[in-house]
């Protein structure tokens, strides 16, 4: 019998979640499979049959383990069954000859071998309600179909089938009558429901108020006049894409501006640890991206050093991993500076708060055209607004204004990124 206990996987993580098992009790695992999936408070990560076996598992989903504690056995020494072989079956037409040799009719109709679904937003098409329903909901499949594309709440179908189940017509019913409910919930909907909180989820939420509750956090606002960017990204979008195999977006140029501006103004990439302050001469930067377990922030190495495209194909594929839950803790460890975006969420103003233990977070928001004063006369351009929250305790206001005001620069003038200053002025040697 060999153990499978929680591996180590931080210095300062102690304890993790057990998220799912991909592997059954009493399932017989090869050697290297992935039988469970756990949670730290960064990531969450795969864990691996040691030996050949039948597993025998020592922990429910959901369960919160010590590093260290009993995750499952396995018995090497159970034999590995034979796979069985099933018979495929296929299906044989029934008739019955009458006497003048013509095929007897059914006593009822069949149905239709596909019926496409009405009111759906795109065609689809499914079998037929004669065919069993799915276990999570007791409708026909054409109704299971519609309450899916329309994203009703079964419940507030009224059901008229044999035992309960939803039919294609009360479906229909339902949506013809949308006063009955409202965002797929019946009127006056009381329902609850209680879950617990995931590791990272907890994380966060530790972190947030630590950051709160320990730094001297200010924001600082500014607009940015998108104009010239999304000139330059509408010009050369497919060349770009053509040339590097990845789009040209926002991000690359936010990042490259940061980094220029983080270098001219080095409080705003330092820390503080105790009593010493540790500046950096390198910007990792770090990518807020929002998961459906909750928001990790994803680090891009030497940023400073890397160019427009190759931040483009990192905050790909860092975003990708994010989703997938495919992040390791080396790209989630260290950053010096982050960057996060709202506006990809509809967000006009916030006030980000500083992930720690940096001390300055930029905001960007949505780009919204705008009436502003241009030499006198009113004219409507693309603005963002963009907000830089900071710790006052290492960055003083003249840092954090000067440093926003240098990033909105570069990009109203992103020509400025190739050398970091005005070409003209710098030909002129000013």
């Amino acid at each position: 019998m060999v153990d499978i206990k929680v591996p180590t996987v931080g210095e300062s993580i102690s304890e993790v979640t057990l998220l799912q098992w991909l592997k059954k009790d009493g399932d017989y695992v090869e050697r290297d499979e992935v039988i469970a999936e756990l949670e730290s408070e960064k990531a969450t990560f795969e864990v691996s049959a040691e030996k050949a076996g039948t597993l025998k598992t020592a922990a429910k989903e959901g369960d919160t383990l010590k590093i260290g504690d009993l995750l499952a056995s396995i018995d090497d020494a159970a034999t590995k069954p034979e796979k069985k072989q099933e018979a495929k079956e296929k299906p044989e037409l029934k008739s019955q000859a009458s006497g003048n040799g013509t095929q007897k009719k059914e006593d009822q109709k069949t149905p239709d071998t596909k019926e496409q679904v009405e009111g759906a937003k795109h065609p689809v098409i499914i079998e037929p309600e004669t065919h069993a329903a799915t276990a999570e909901v007791k409708a026909s499949p054409v109704a299971s179909a519609i309450i899916a594309d329309k994203k009703l709440d079964p419940k507030s179908v009224k059901p008229s089938g044999y035992h309960g189940k939803i039919l294609k017509d009360d479906v229909l019913a339902a949506l013809s009558n949308p006063d009955k409910v409202t965002g797929g919930k019946a009127l006056f909907n009381r329902d609850e429901k209680t879950e617990k909180m995931s590791q990272l989820r907890r994380t966060i939420s530790r972190r947030l108020v630590e950051a709160k509750n320990t730094t001297a956090m200010l924001t600082t606002f500014n607009e940015v006049d998108m104009s010239h960017i999304m000139e330059i990204r509408t010009k050369f979008k497919d060349k770009f894409k053509e040339v590097h195999g990845v789009g040209l977006g926002f991000m690359s140029f936010f990042a490259k501006a940061c980094c220029v501006a983080l270098q001219e103004w080095p409080a705003v990439n330092a820390y503080i640890d105790a009593d010493h302050l540790i500046y950096h001469d390198y910007c990792d930067i770090s990518i807020a991206v929002s998961t459906p377990r909750g928001l990790t922030v994803p680090v891009i190495r030497n940023a400073e050093s890397l160019s427009m495209a190759e931040i483009e194909k990192k905050v790909i594929e860092l975003a990708n991993k994010a989703k997938e839950n495919k992040l390791s803790l080396e790209e989630l460890q260290g950053g010096t500076f982050t960057i996060t975006n709202g506006g990809v969420f509809g967000s006009l103003m916030s006030t980000p708060i500083i992930n720690l233990p940096q001390s300055a977070i930029l905001g960007m928001h949505k780009i919204q055209e705008r009436p502003v004063a241009l030499n006198g006369q009113v004219v409507i351009r693309p603005m963002m607004y963009v907000a830089l929250s900071y710790d006052h305790r290492i960055i003083d206001g003249r840092e954090s204004v000067s440093f926003l005001v240098r990033v909105k620069e570069l990009l109203e003038n992103p020509e400025q990124l190739l050398i970091g200053r005005d070409p003209v002025k710098t030909m002129l040697g000013l």
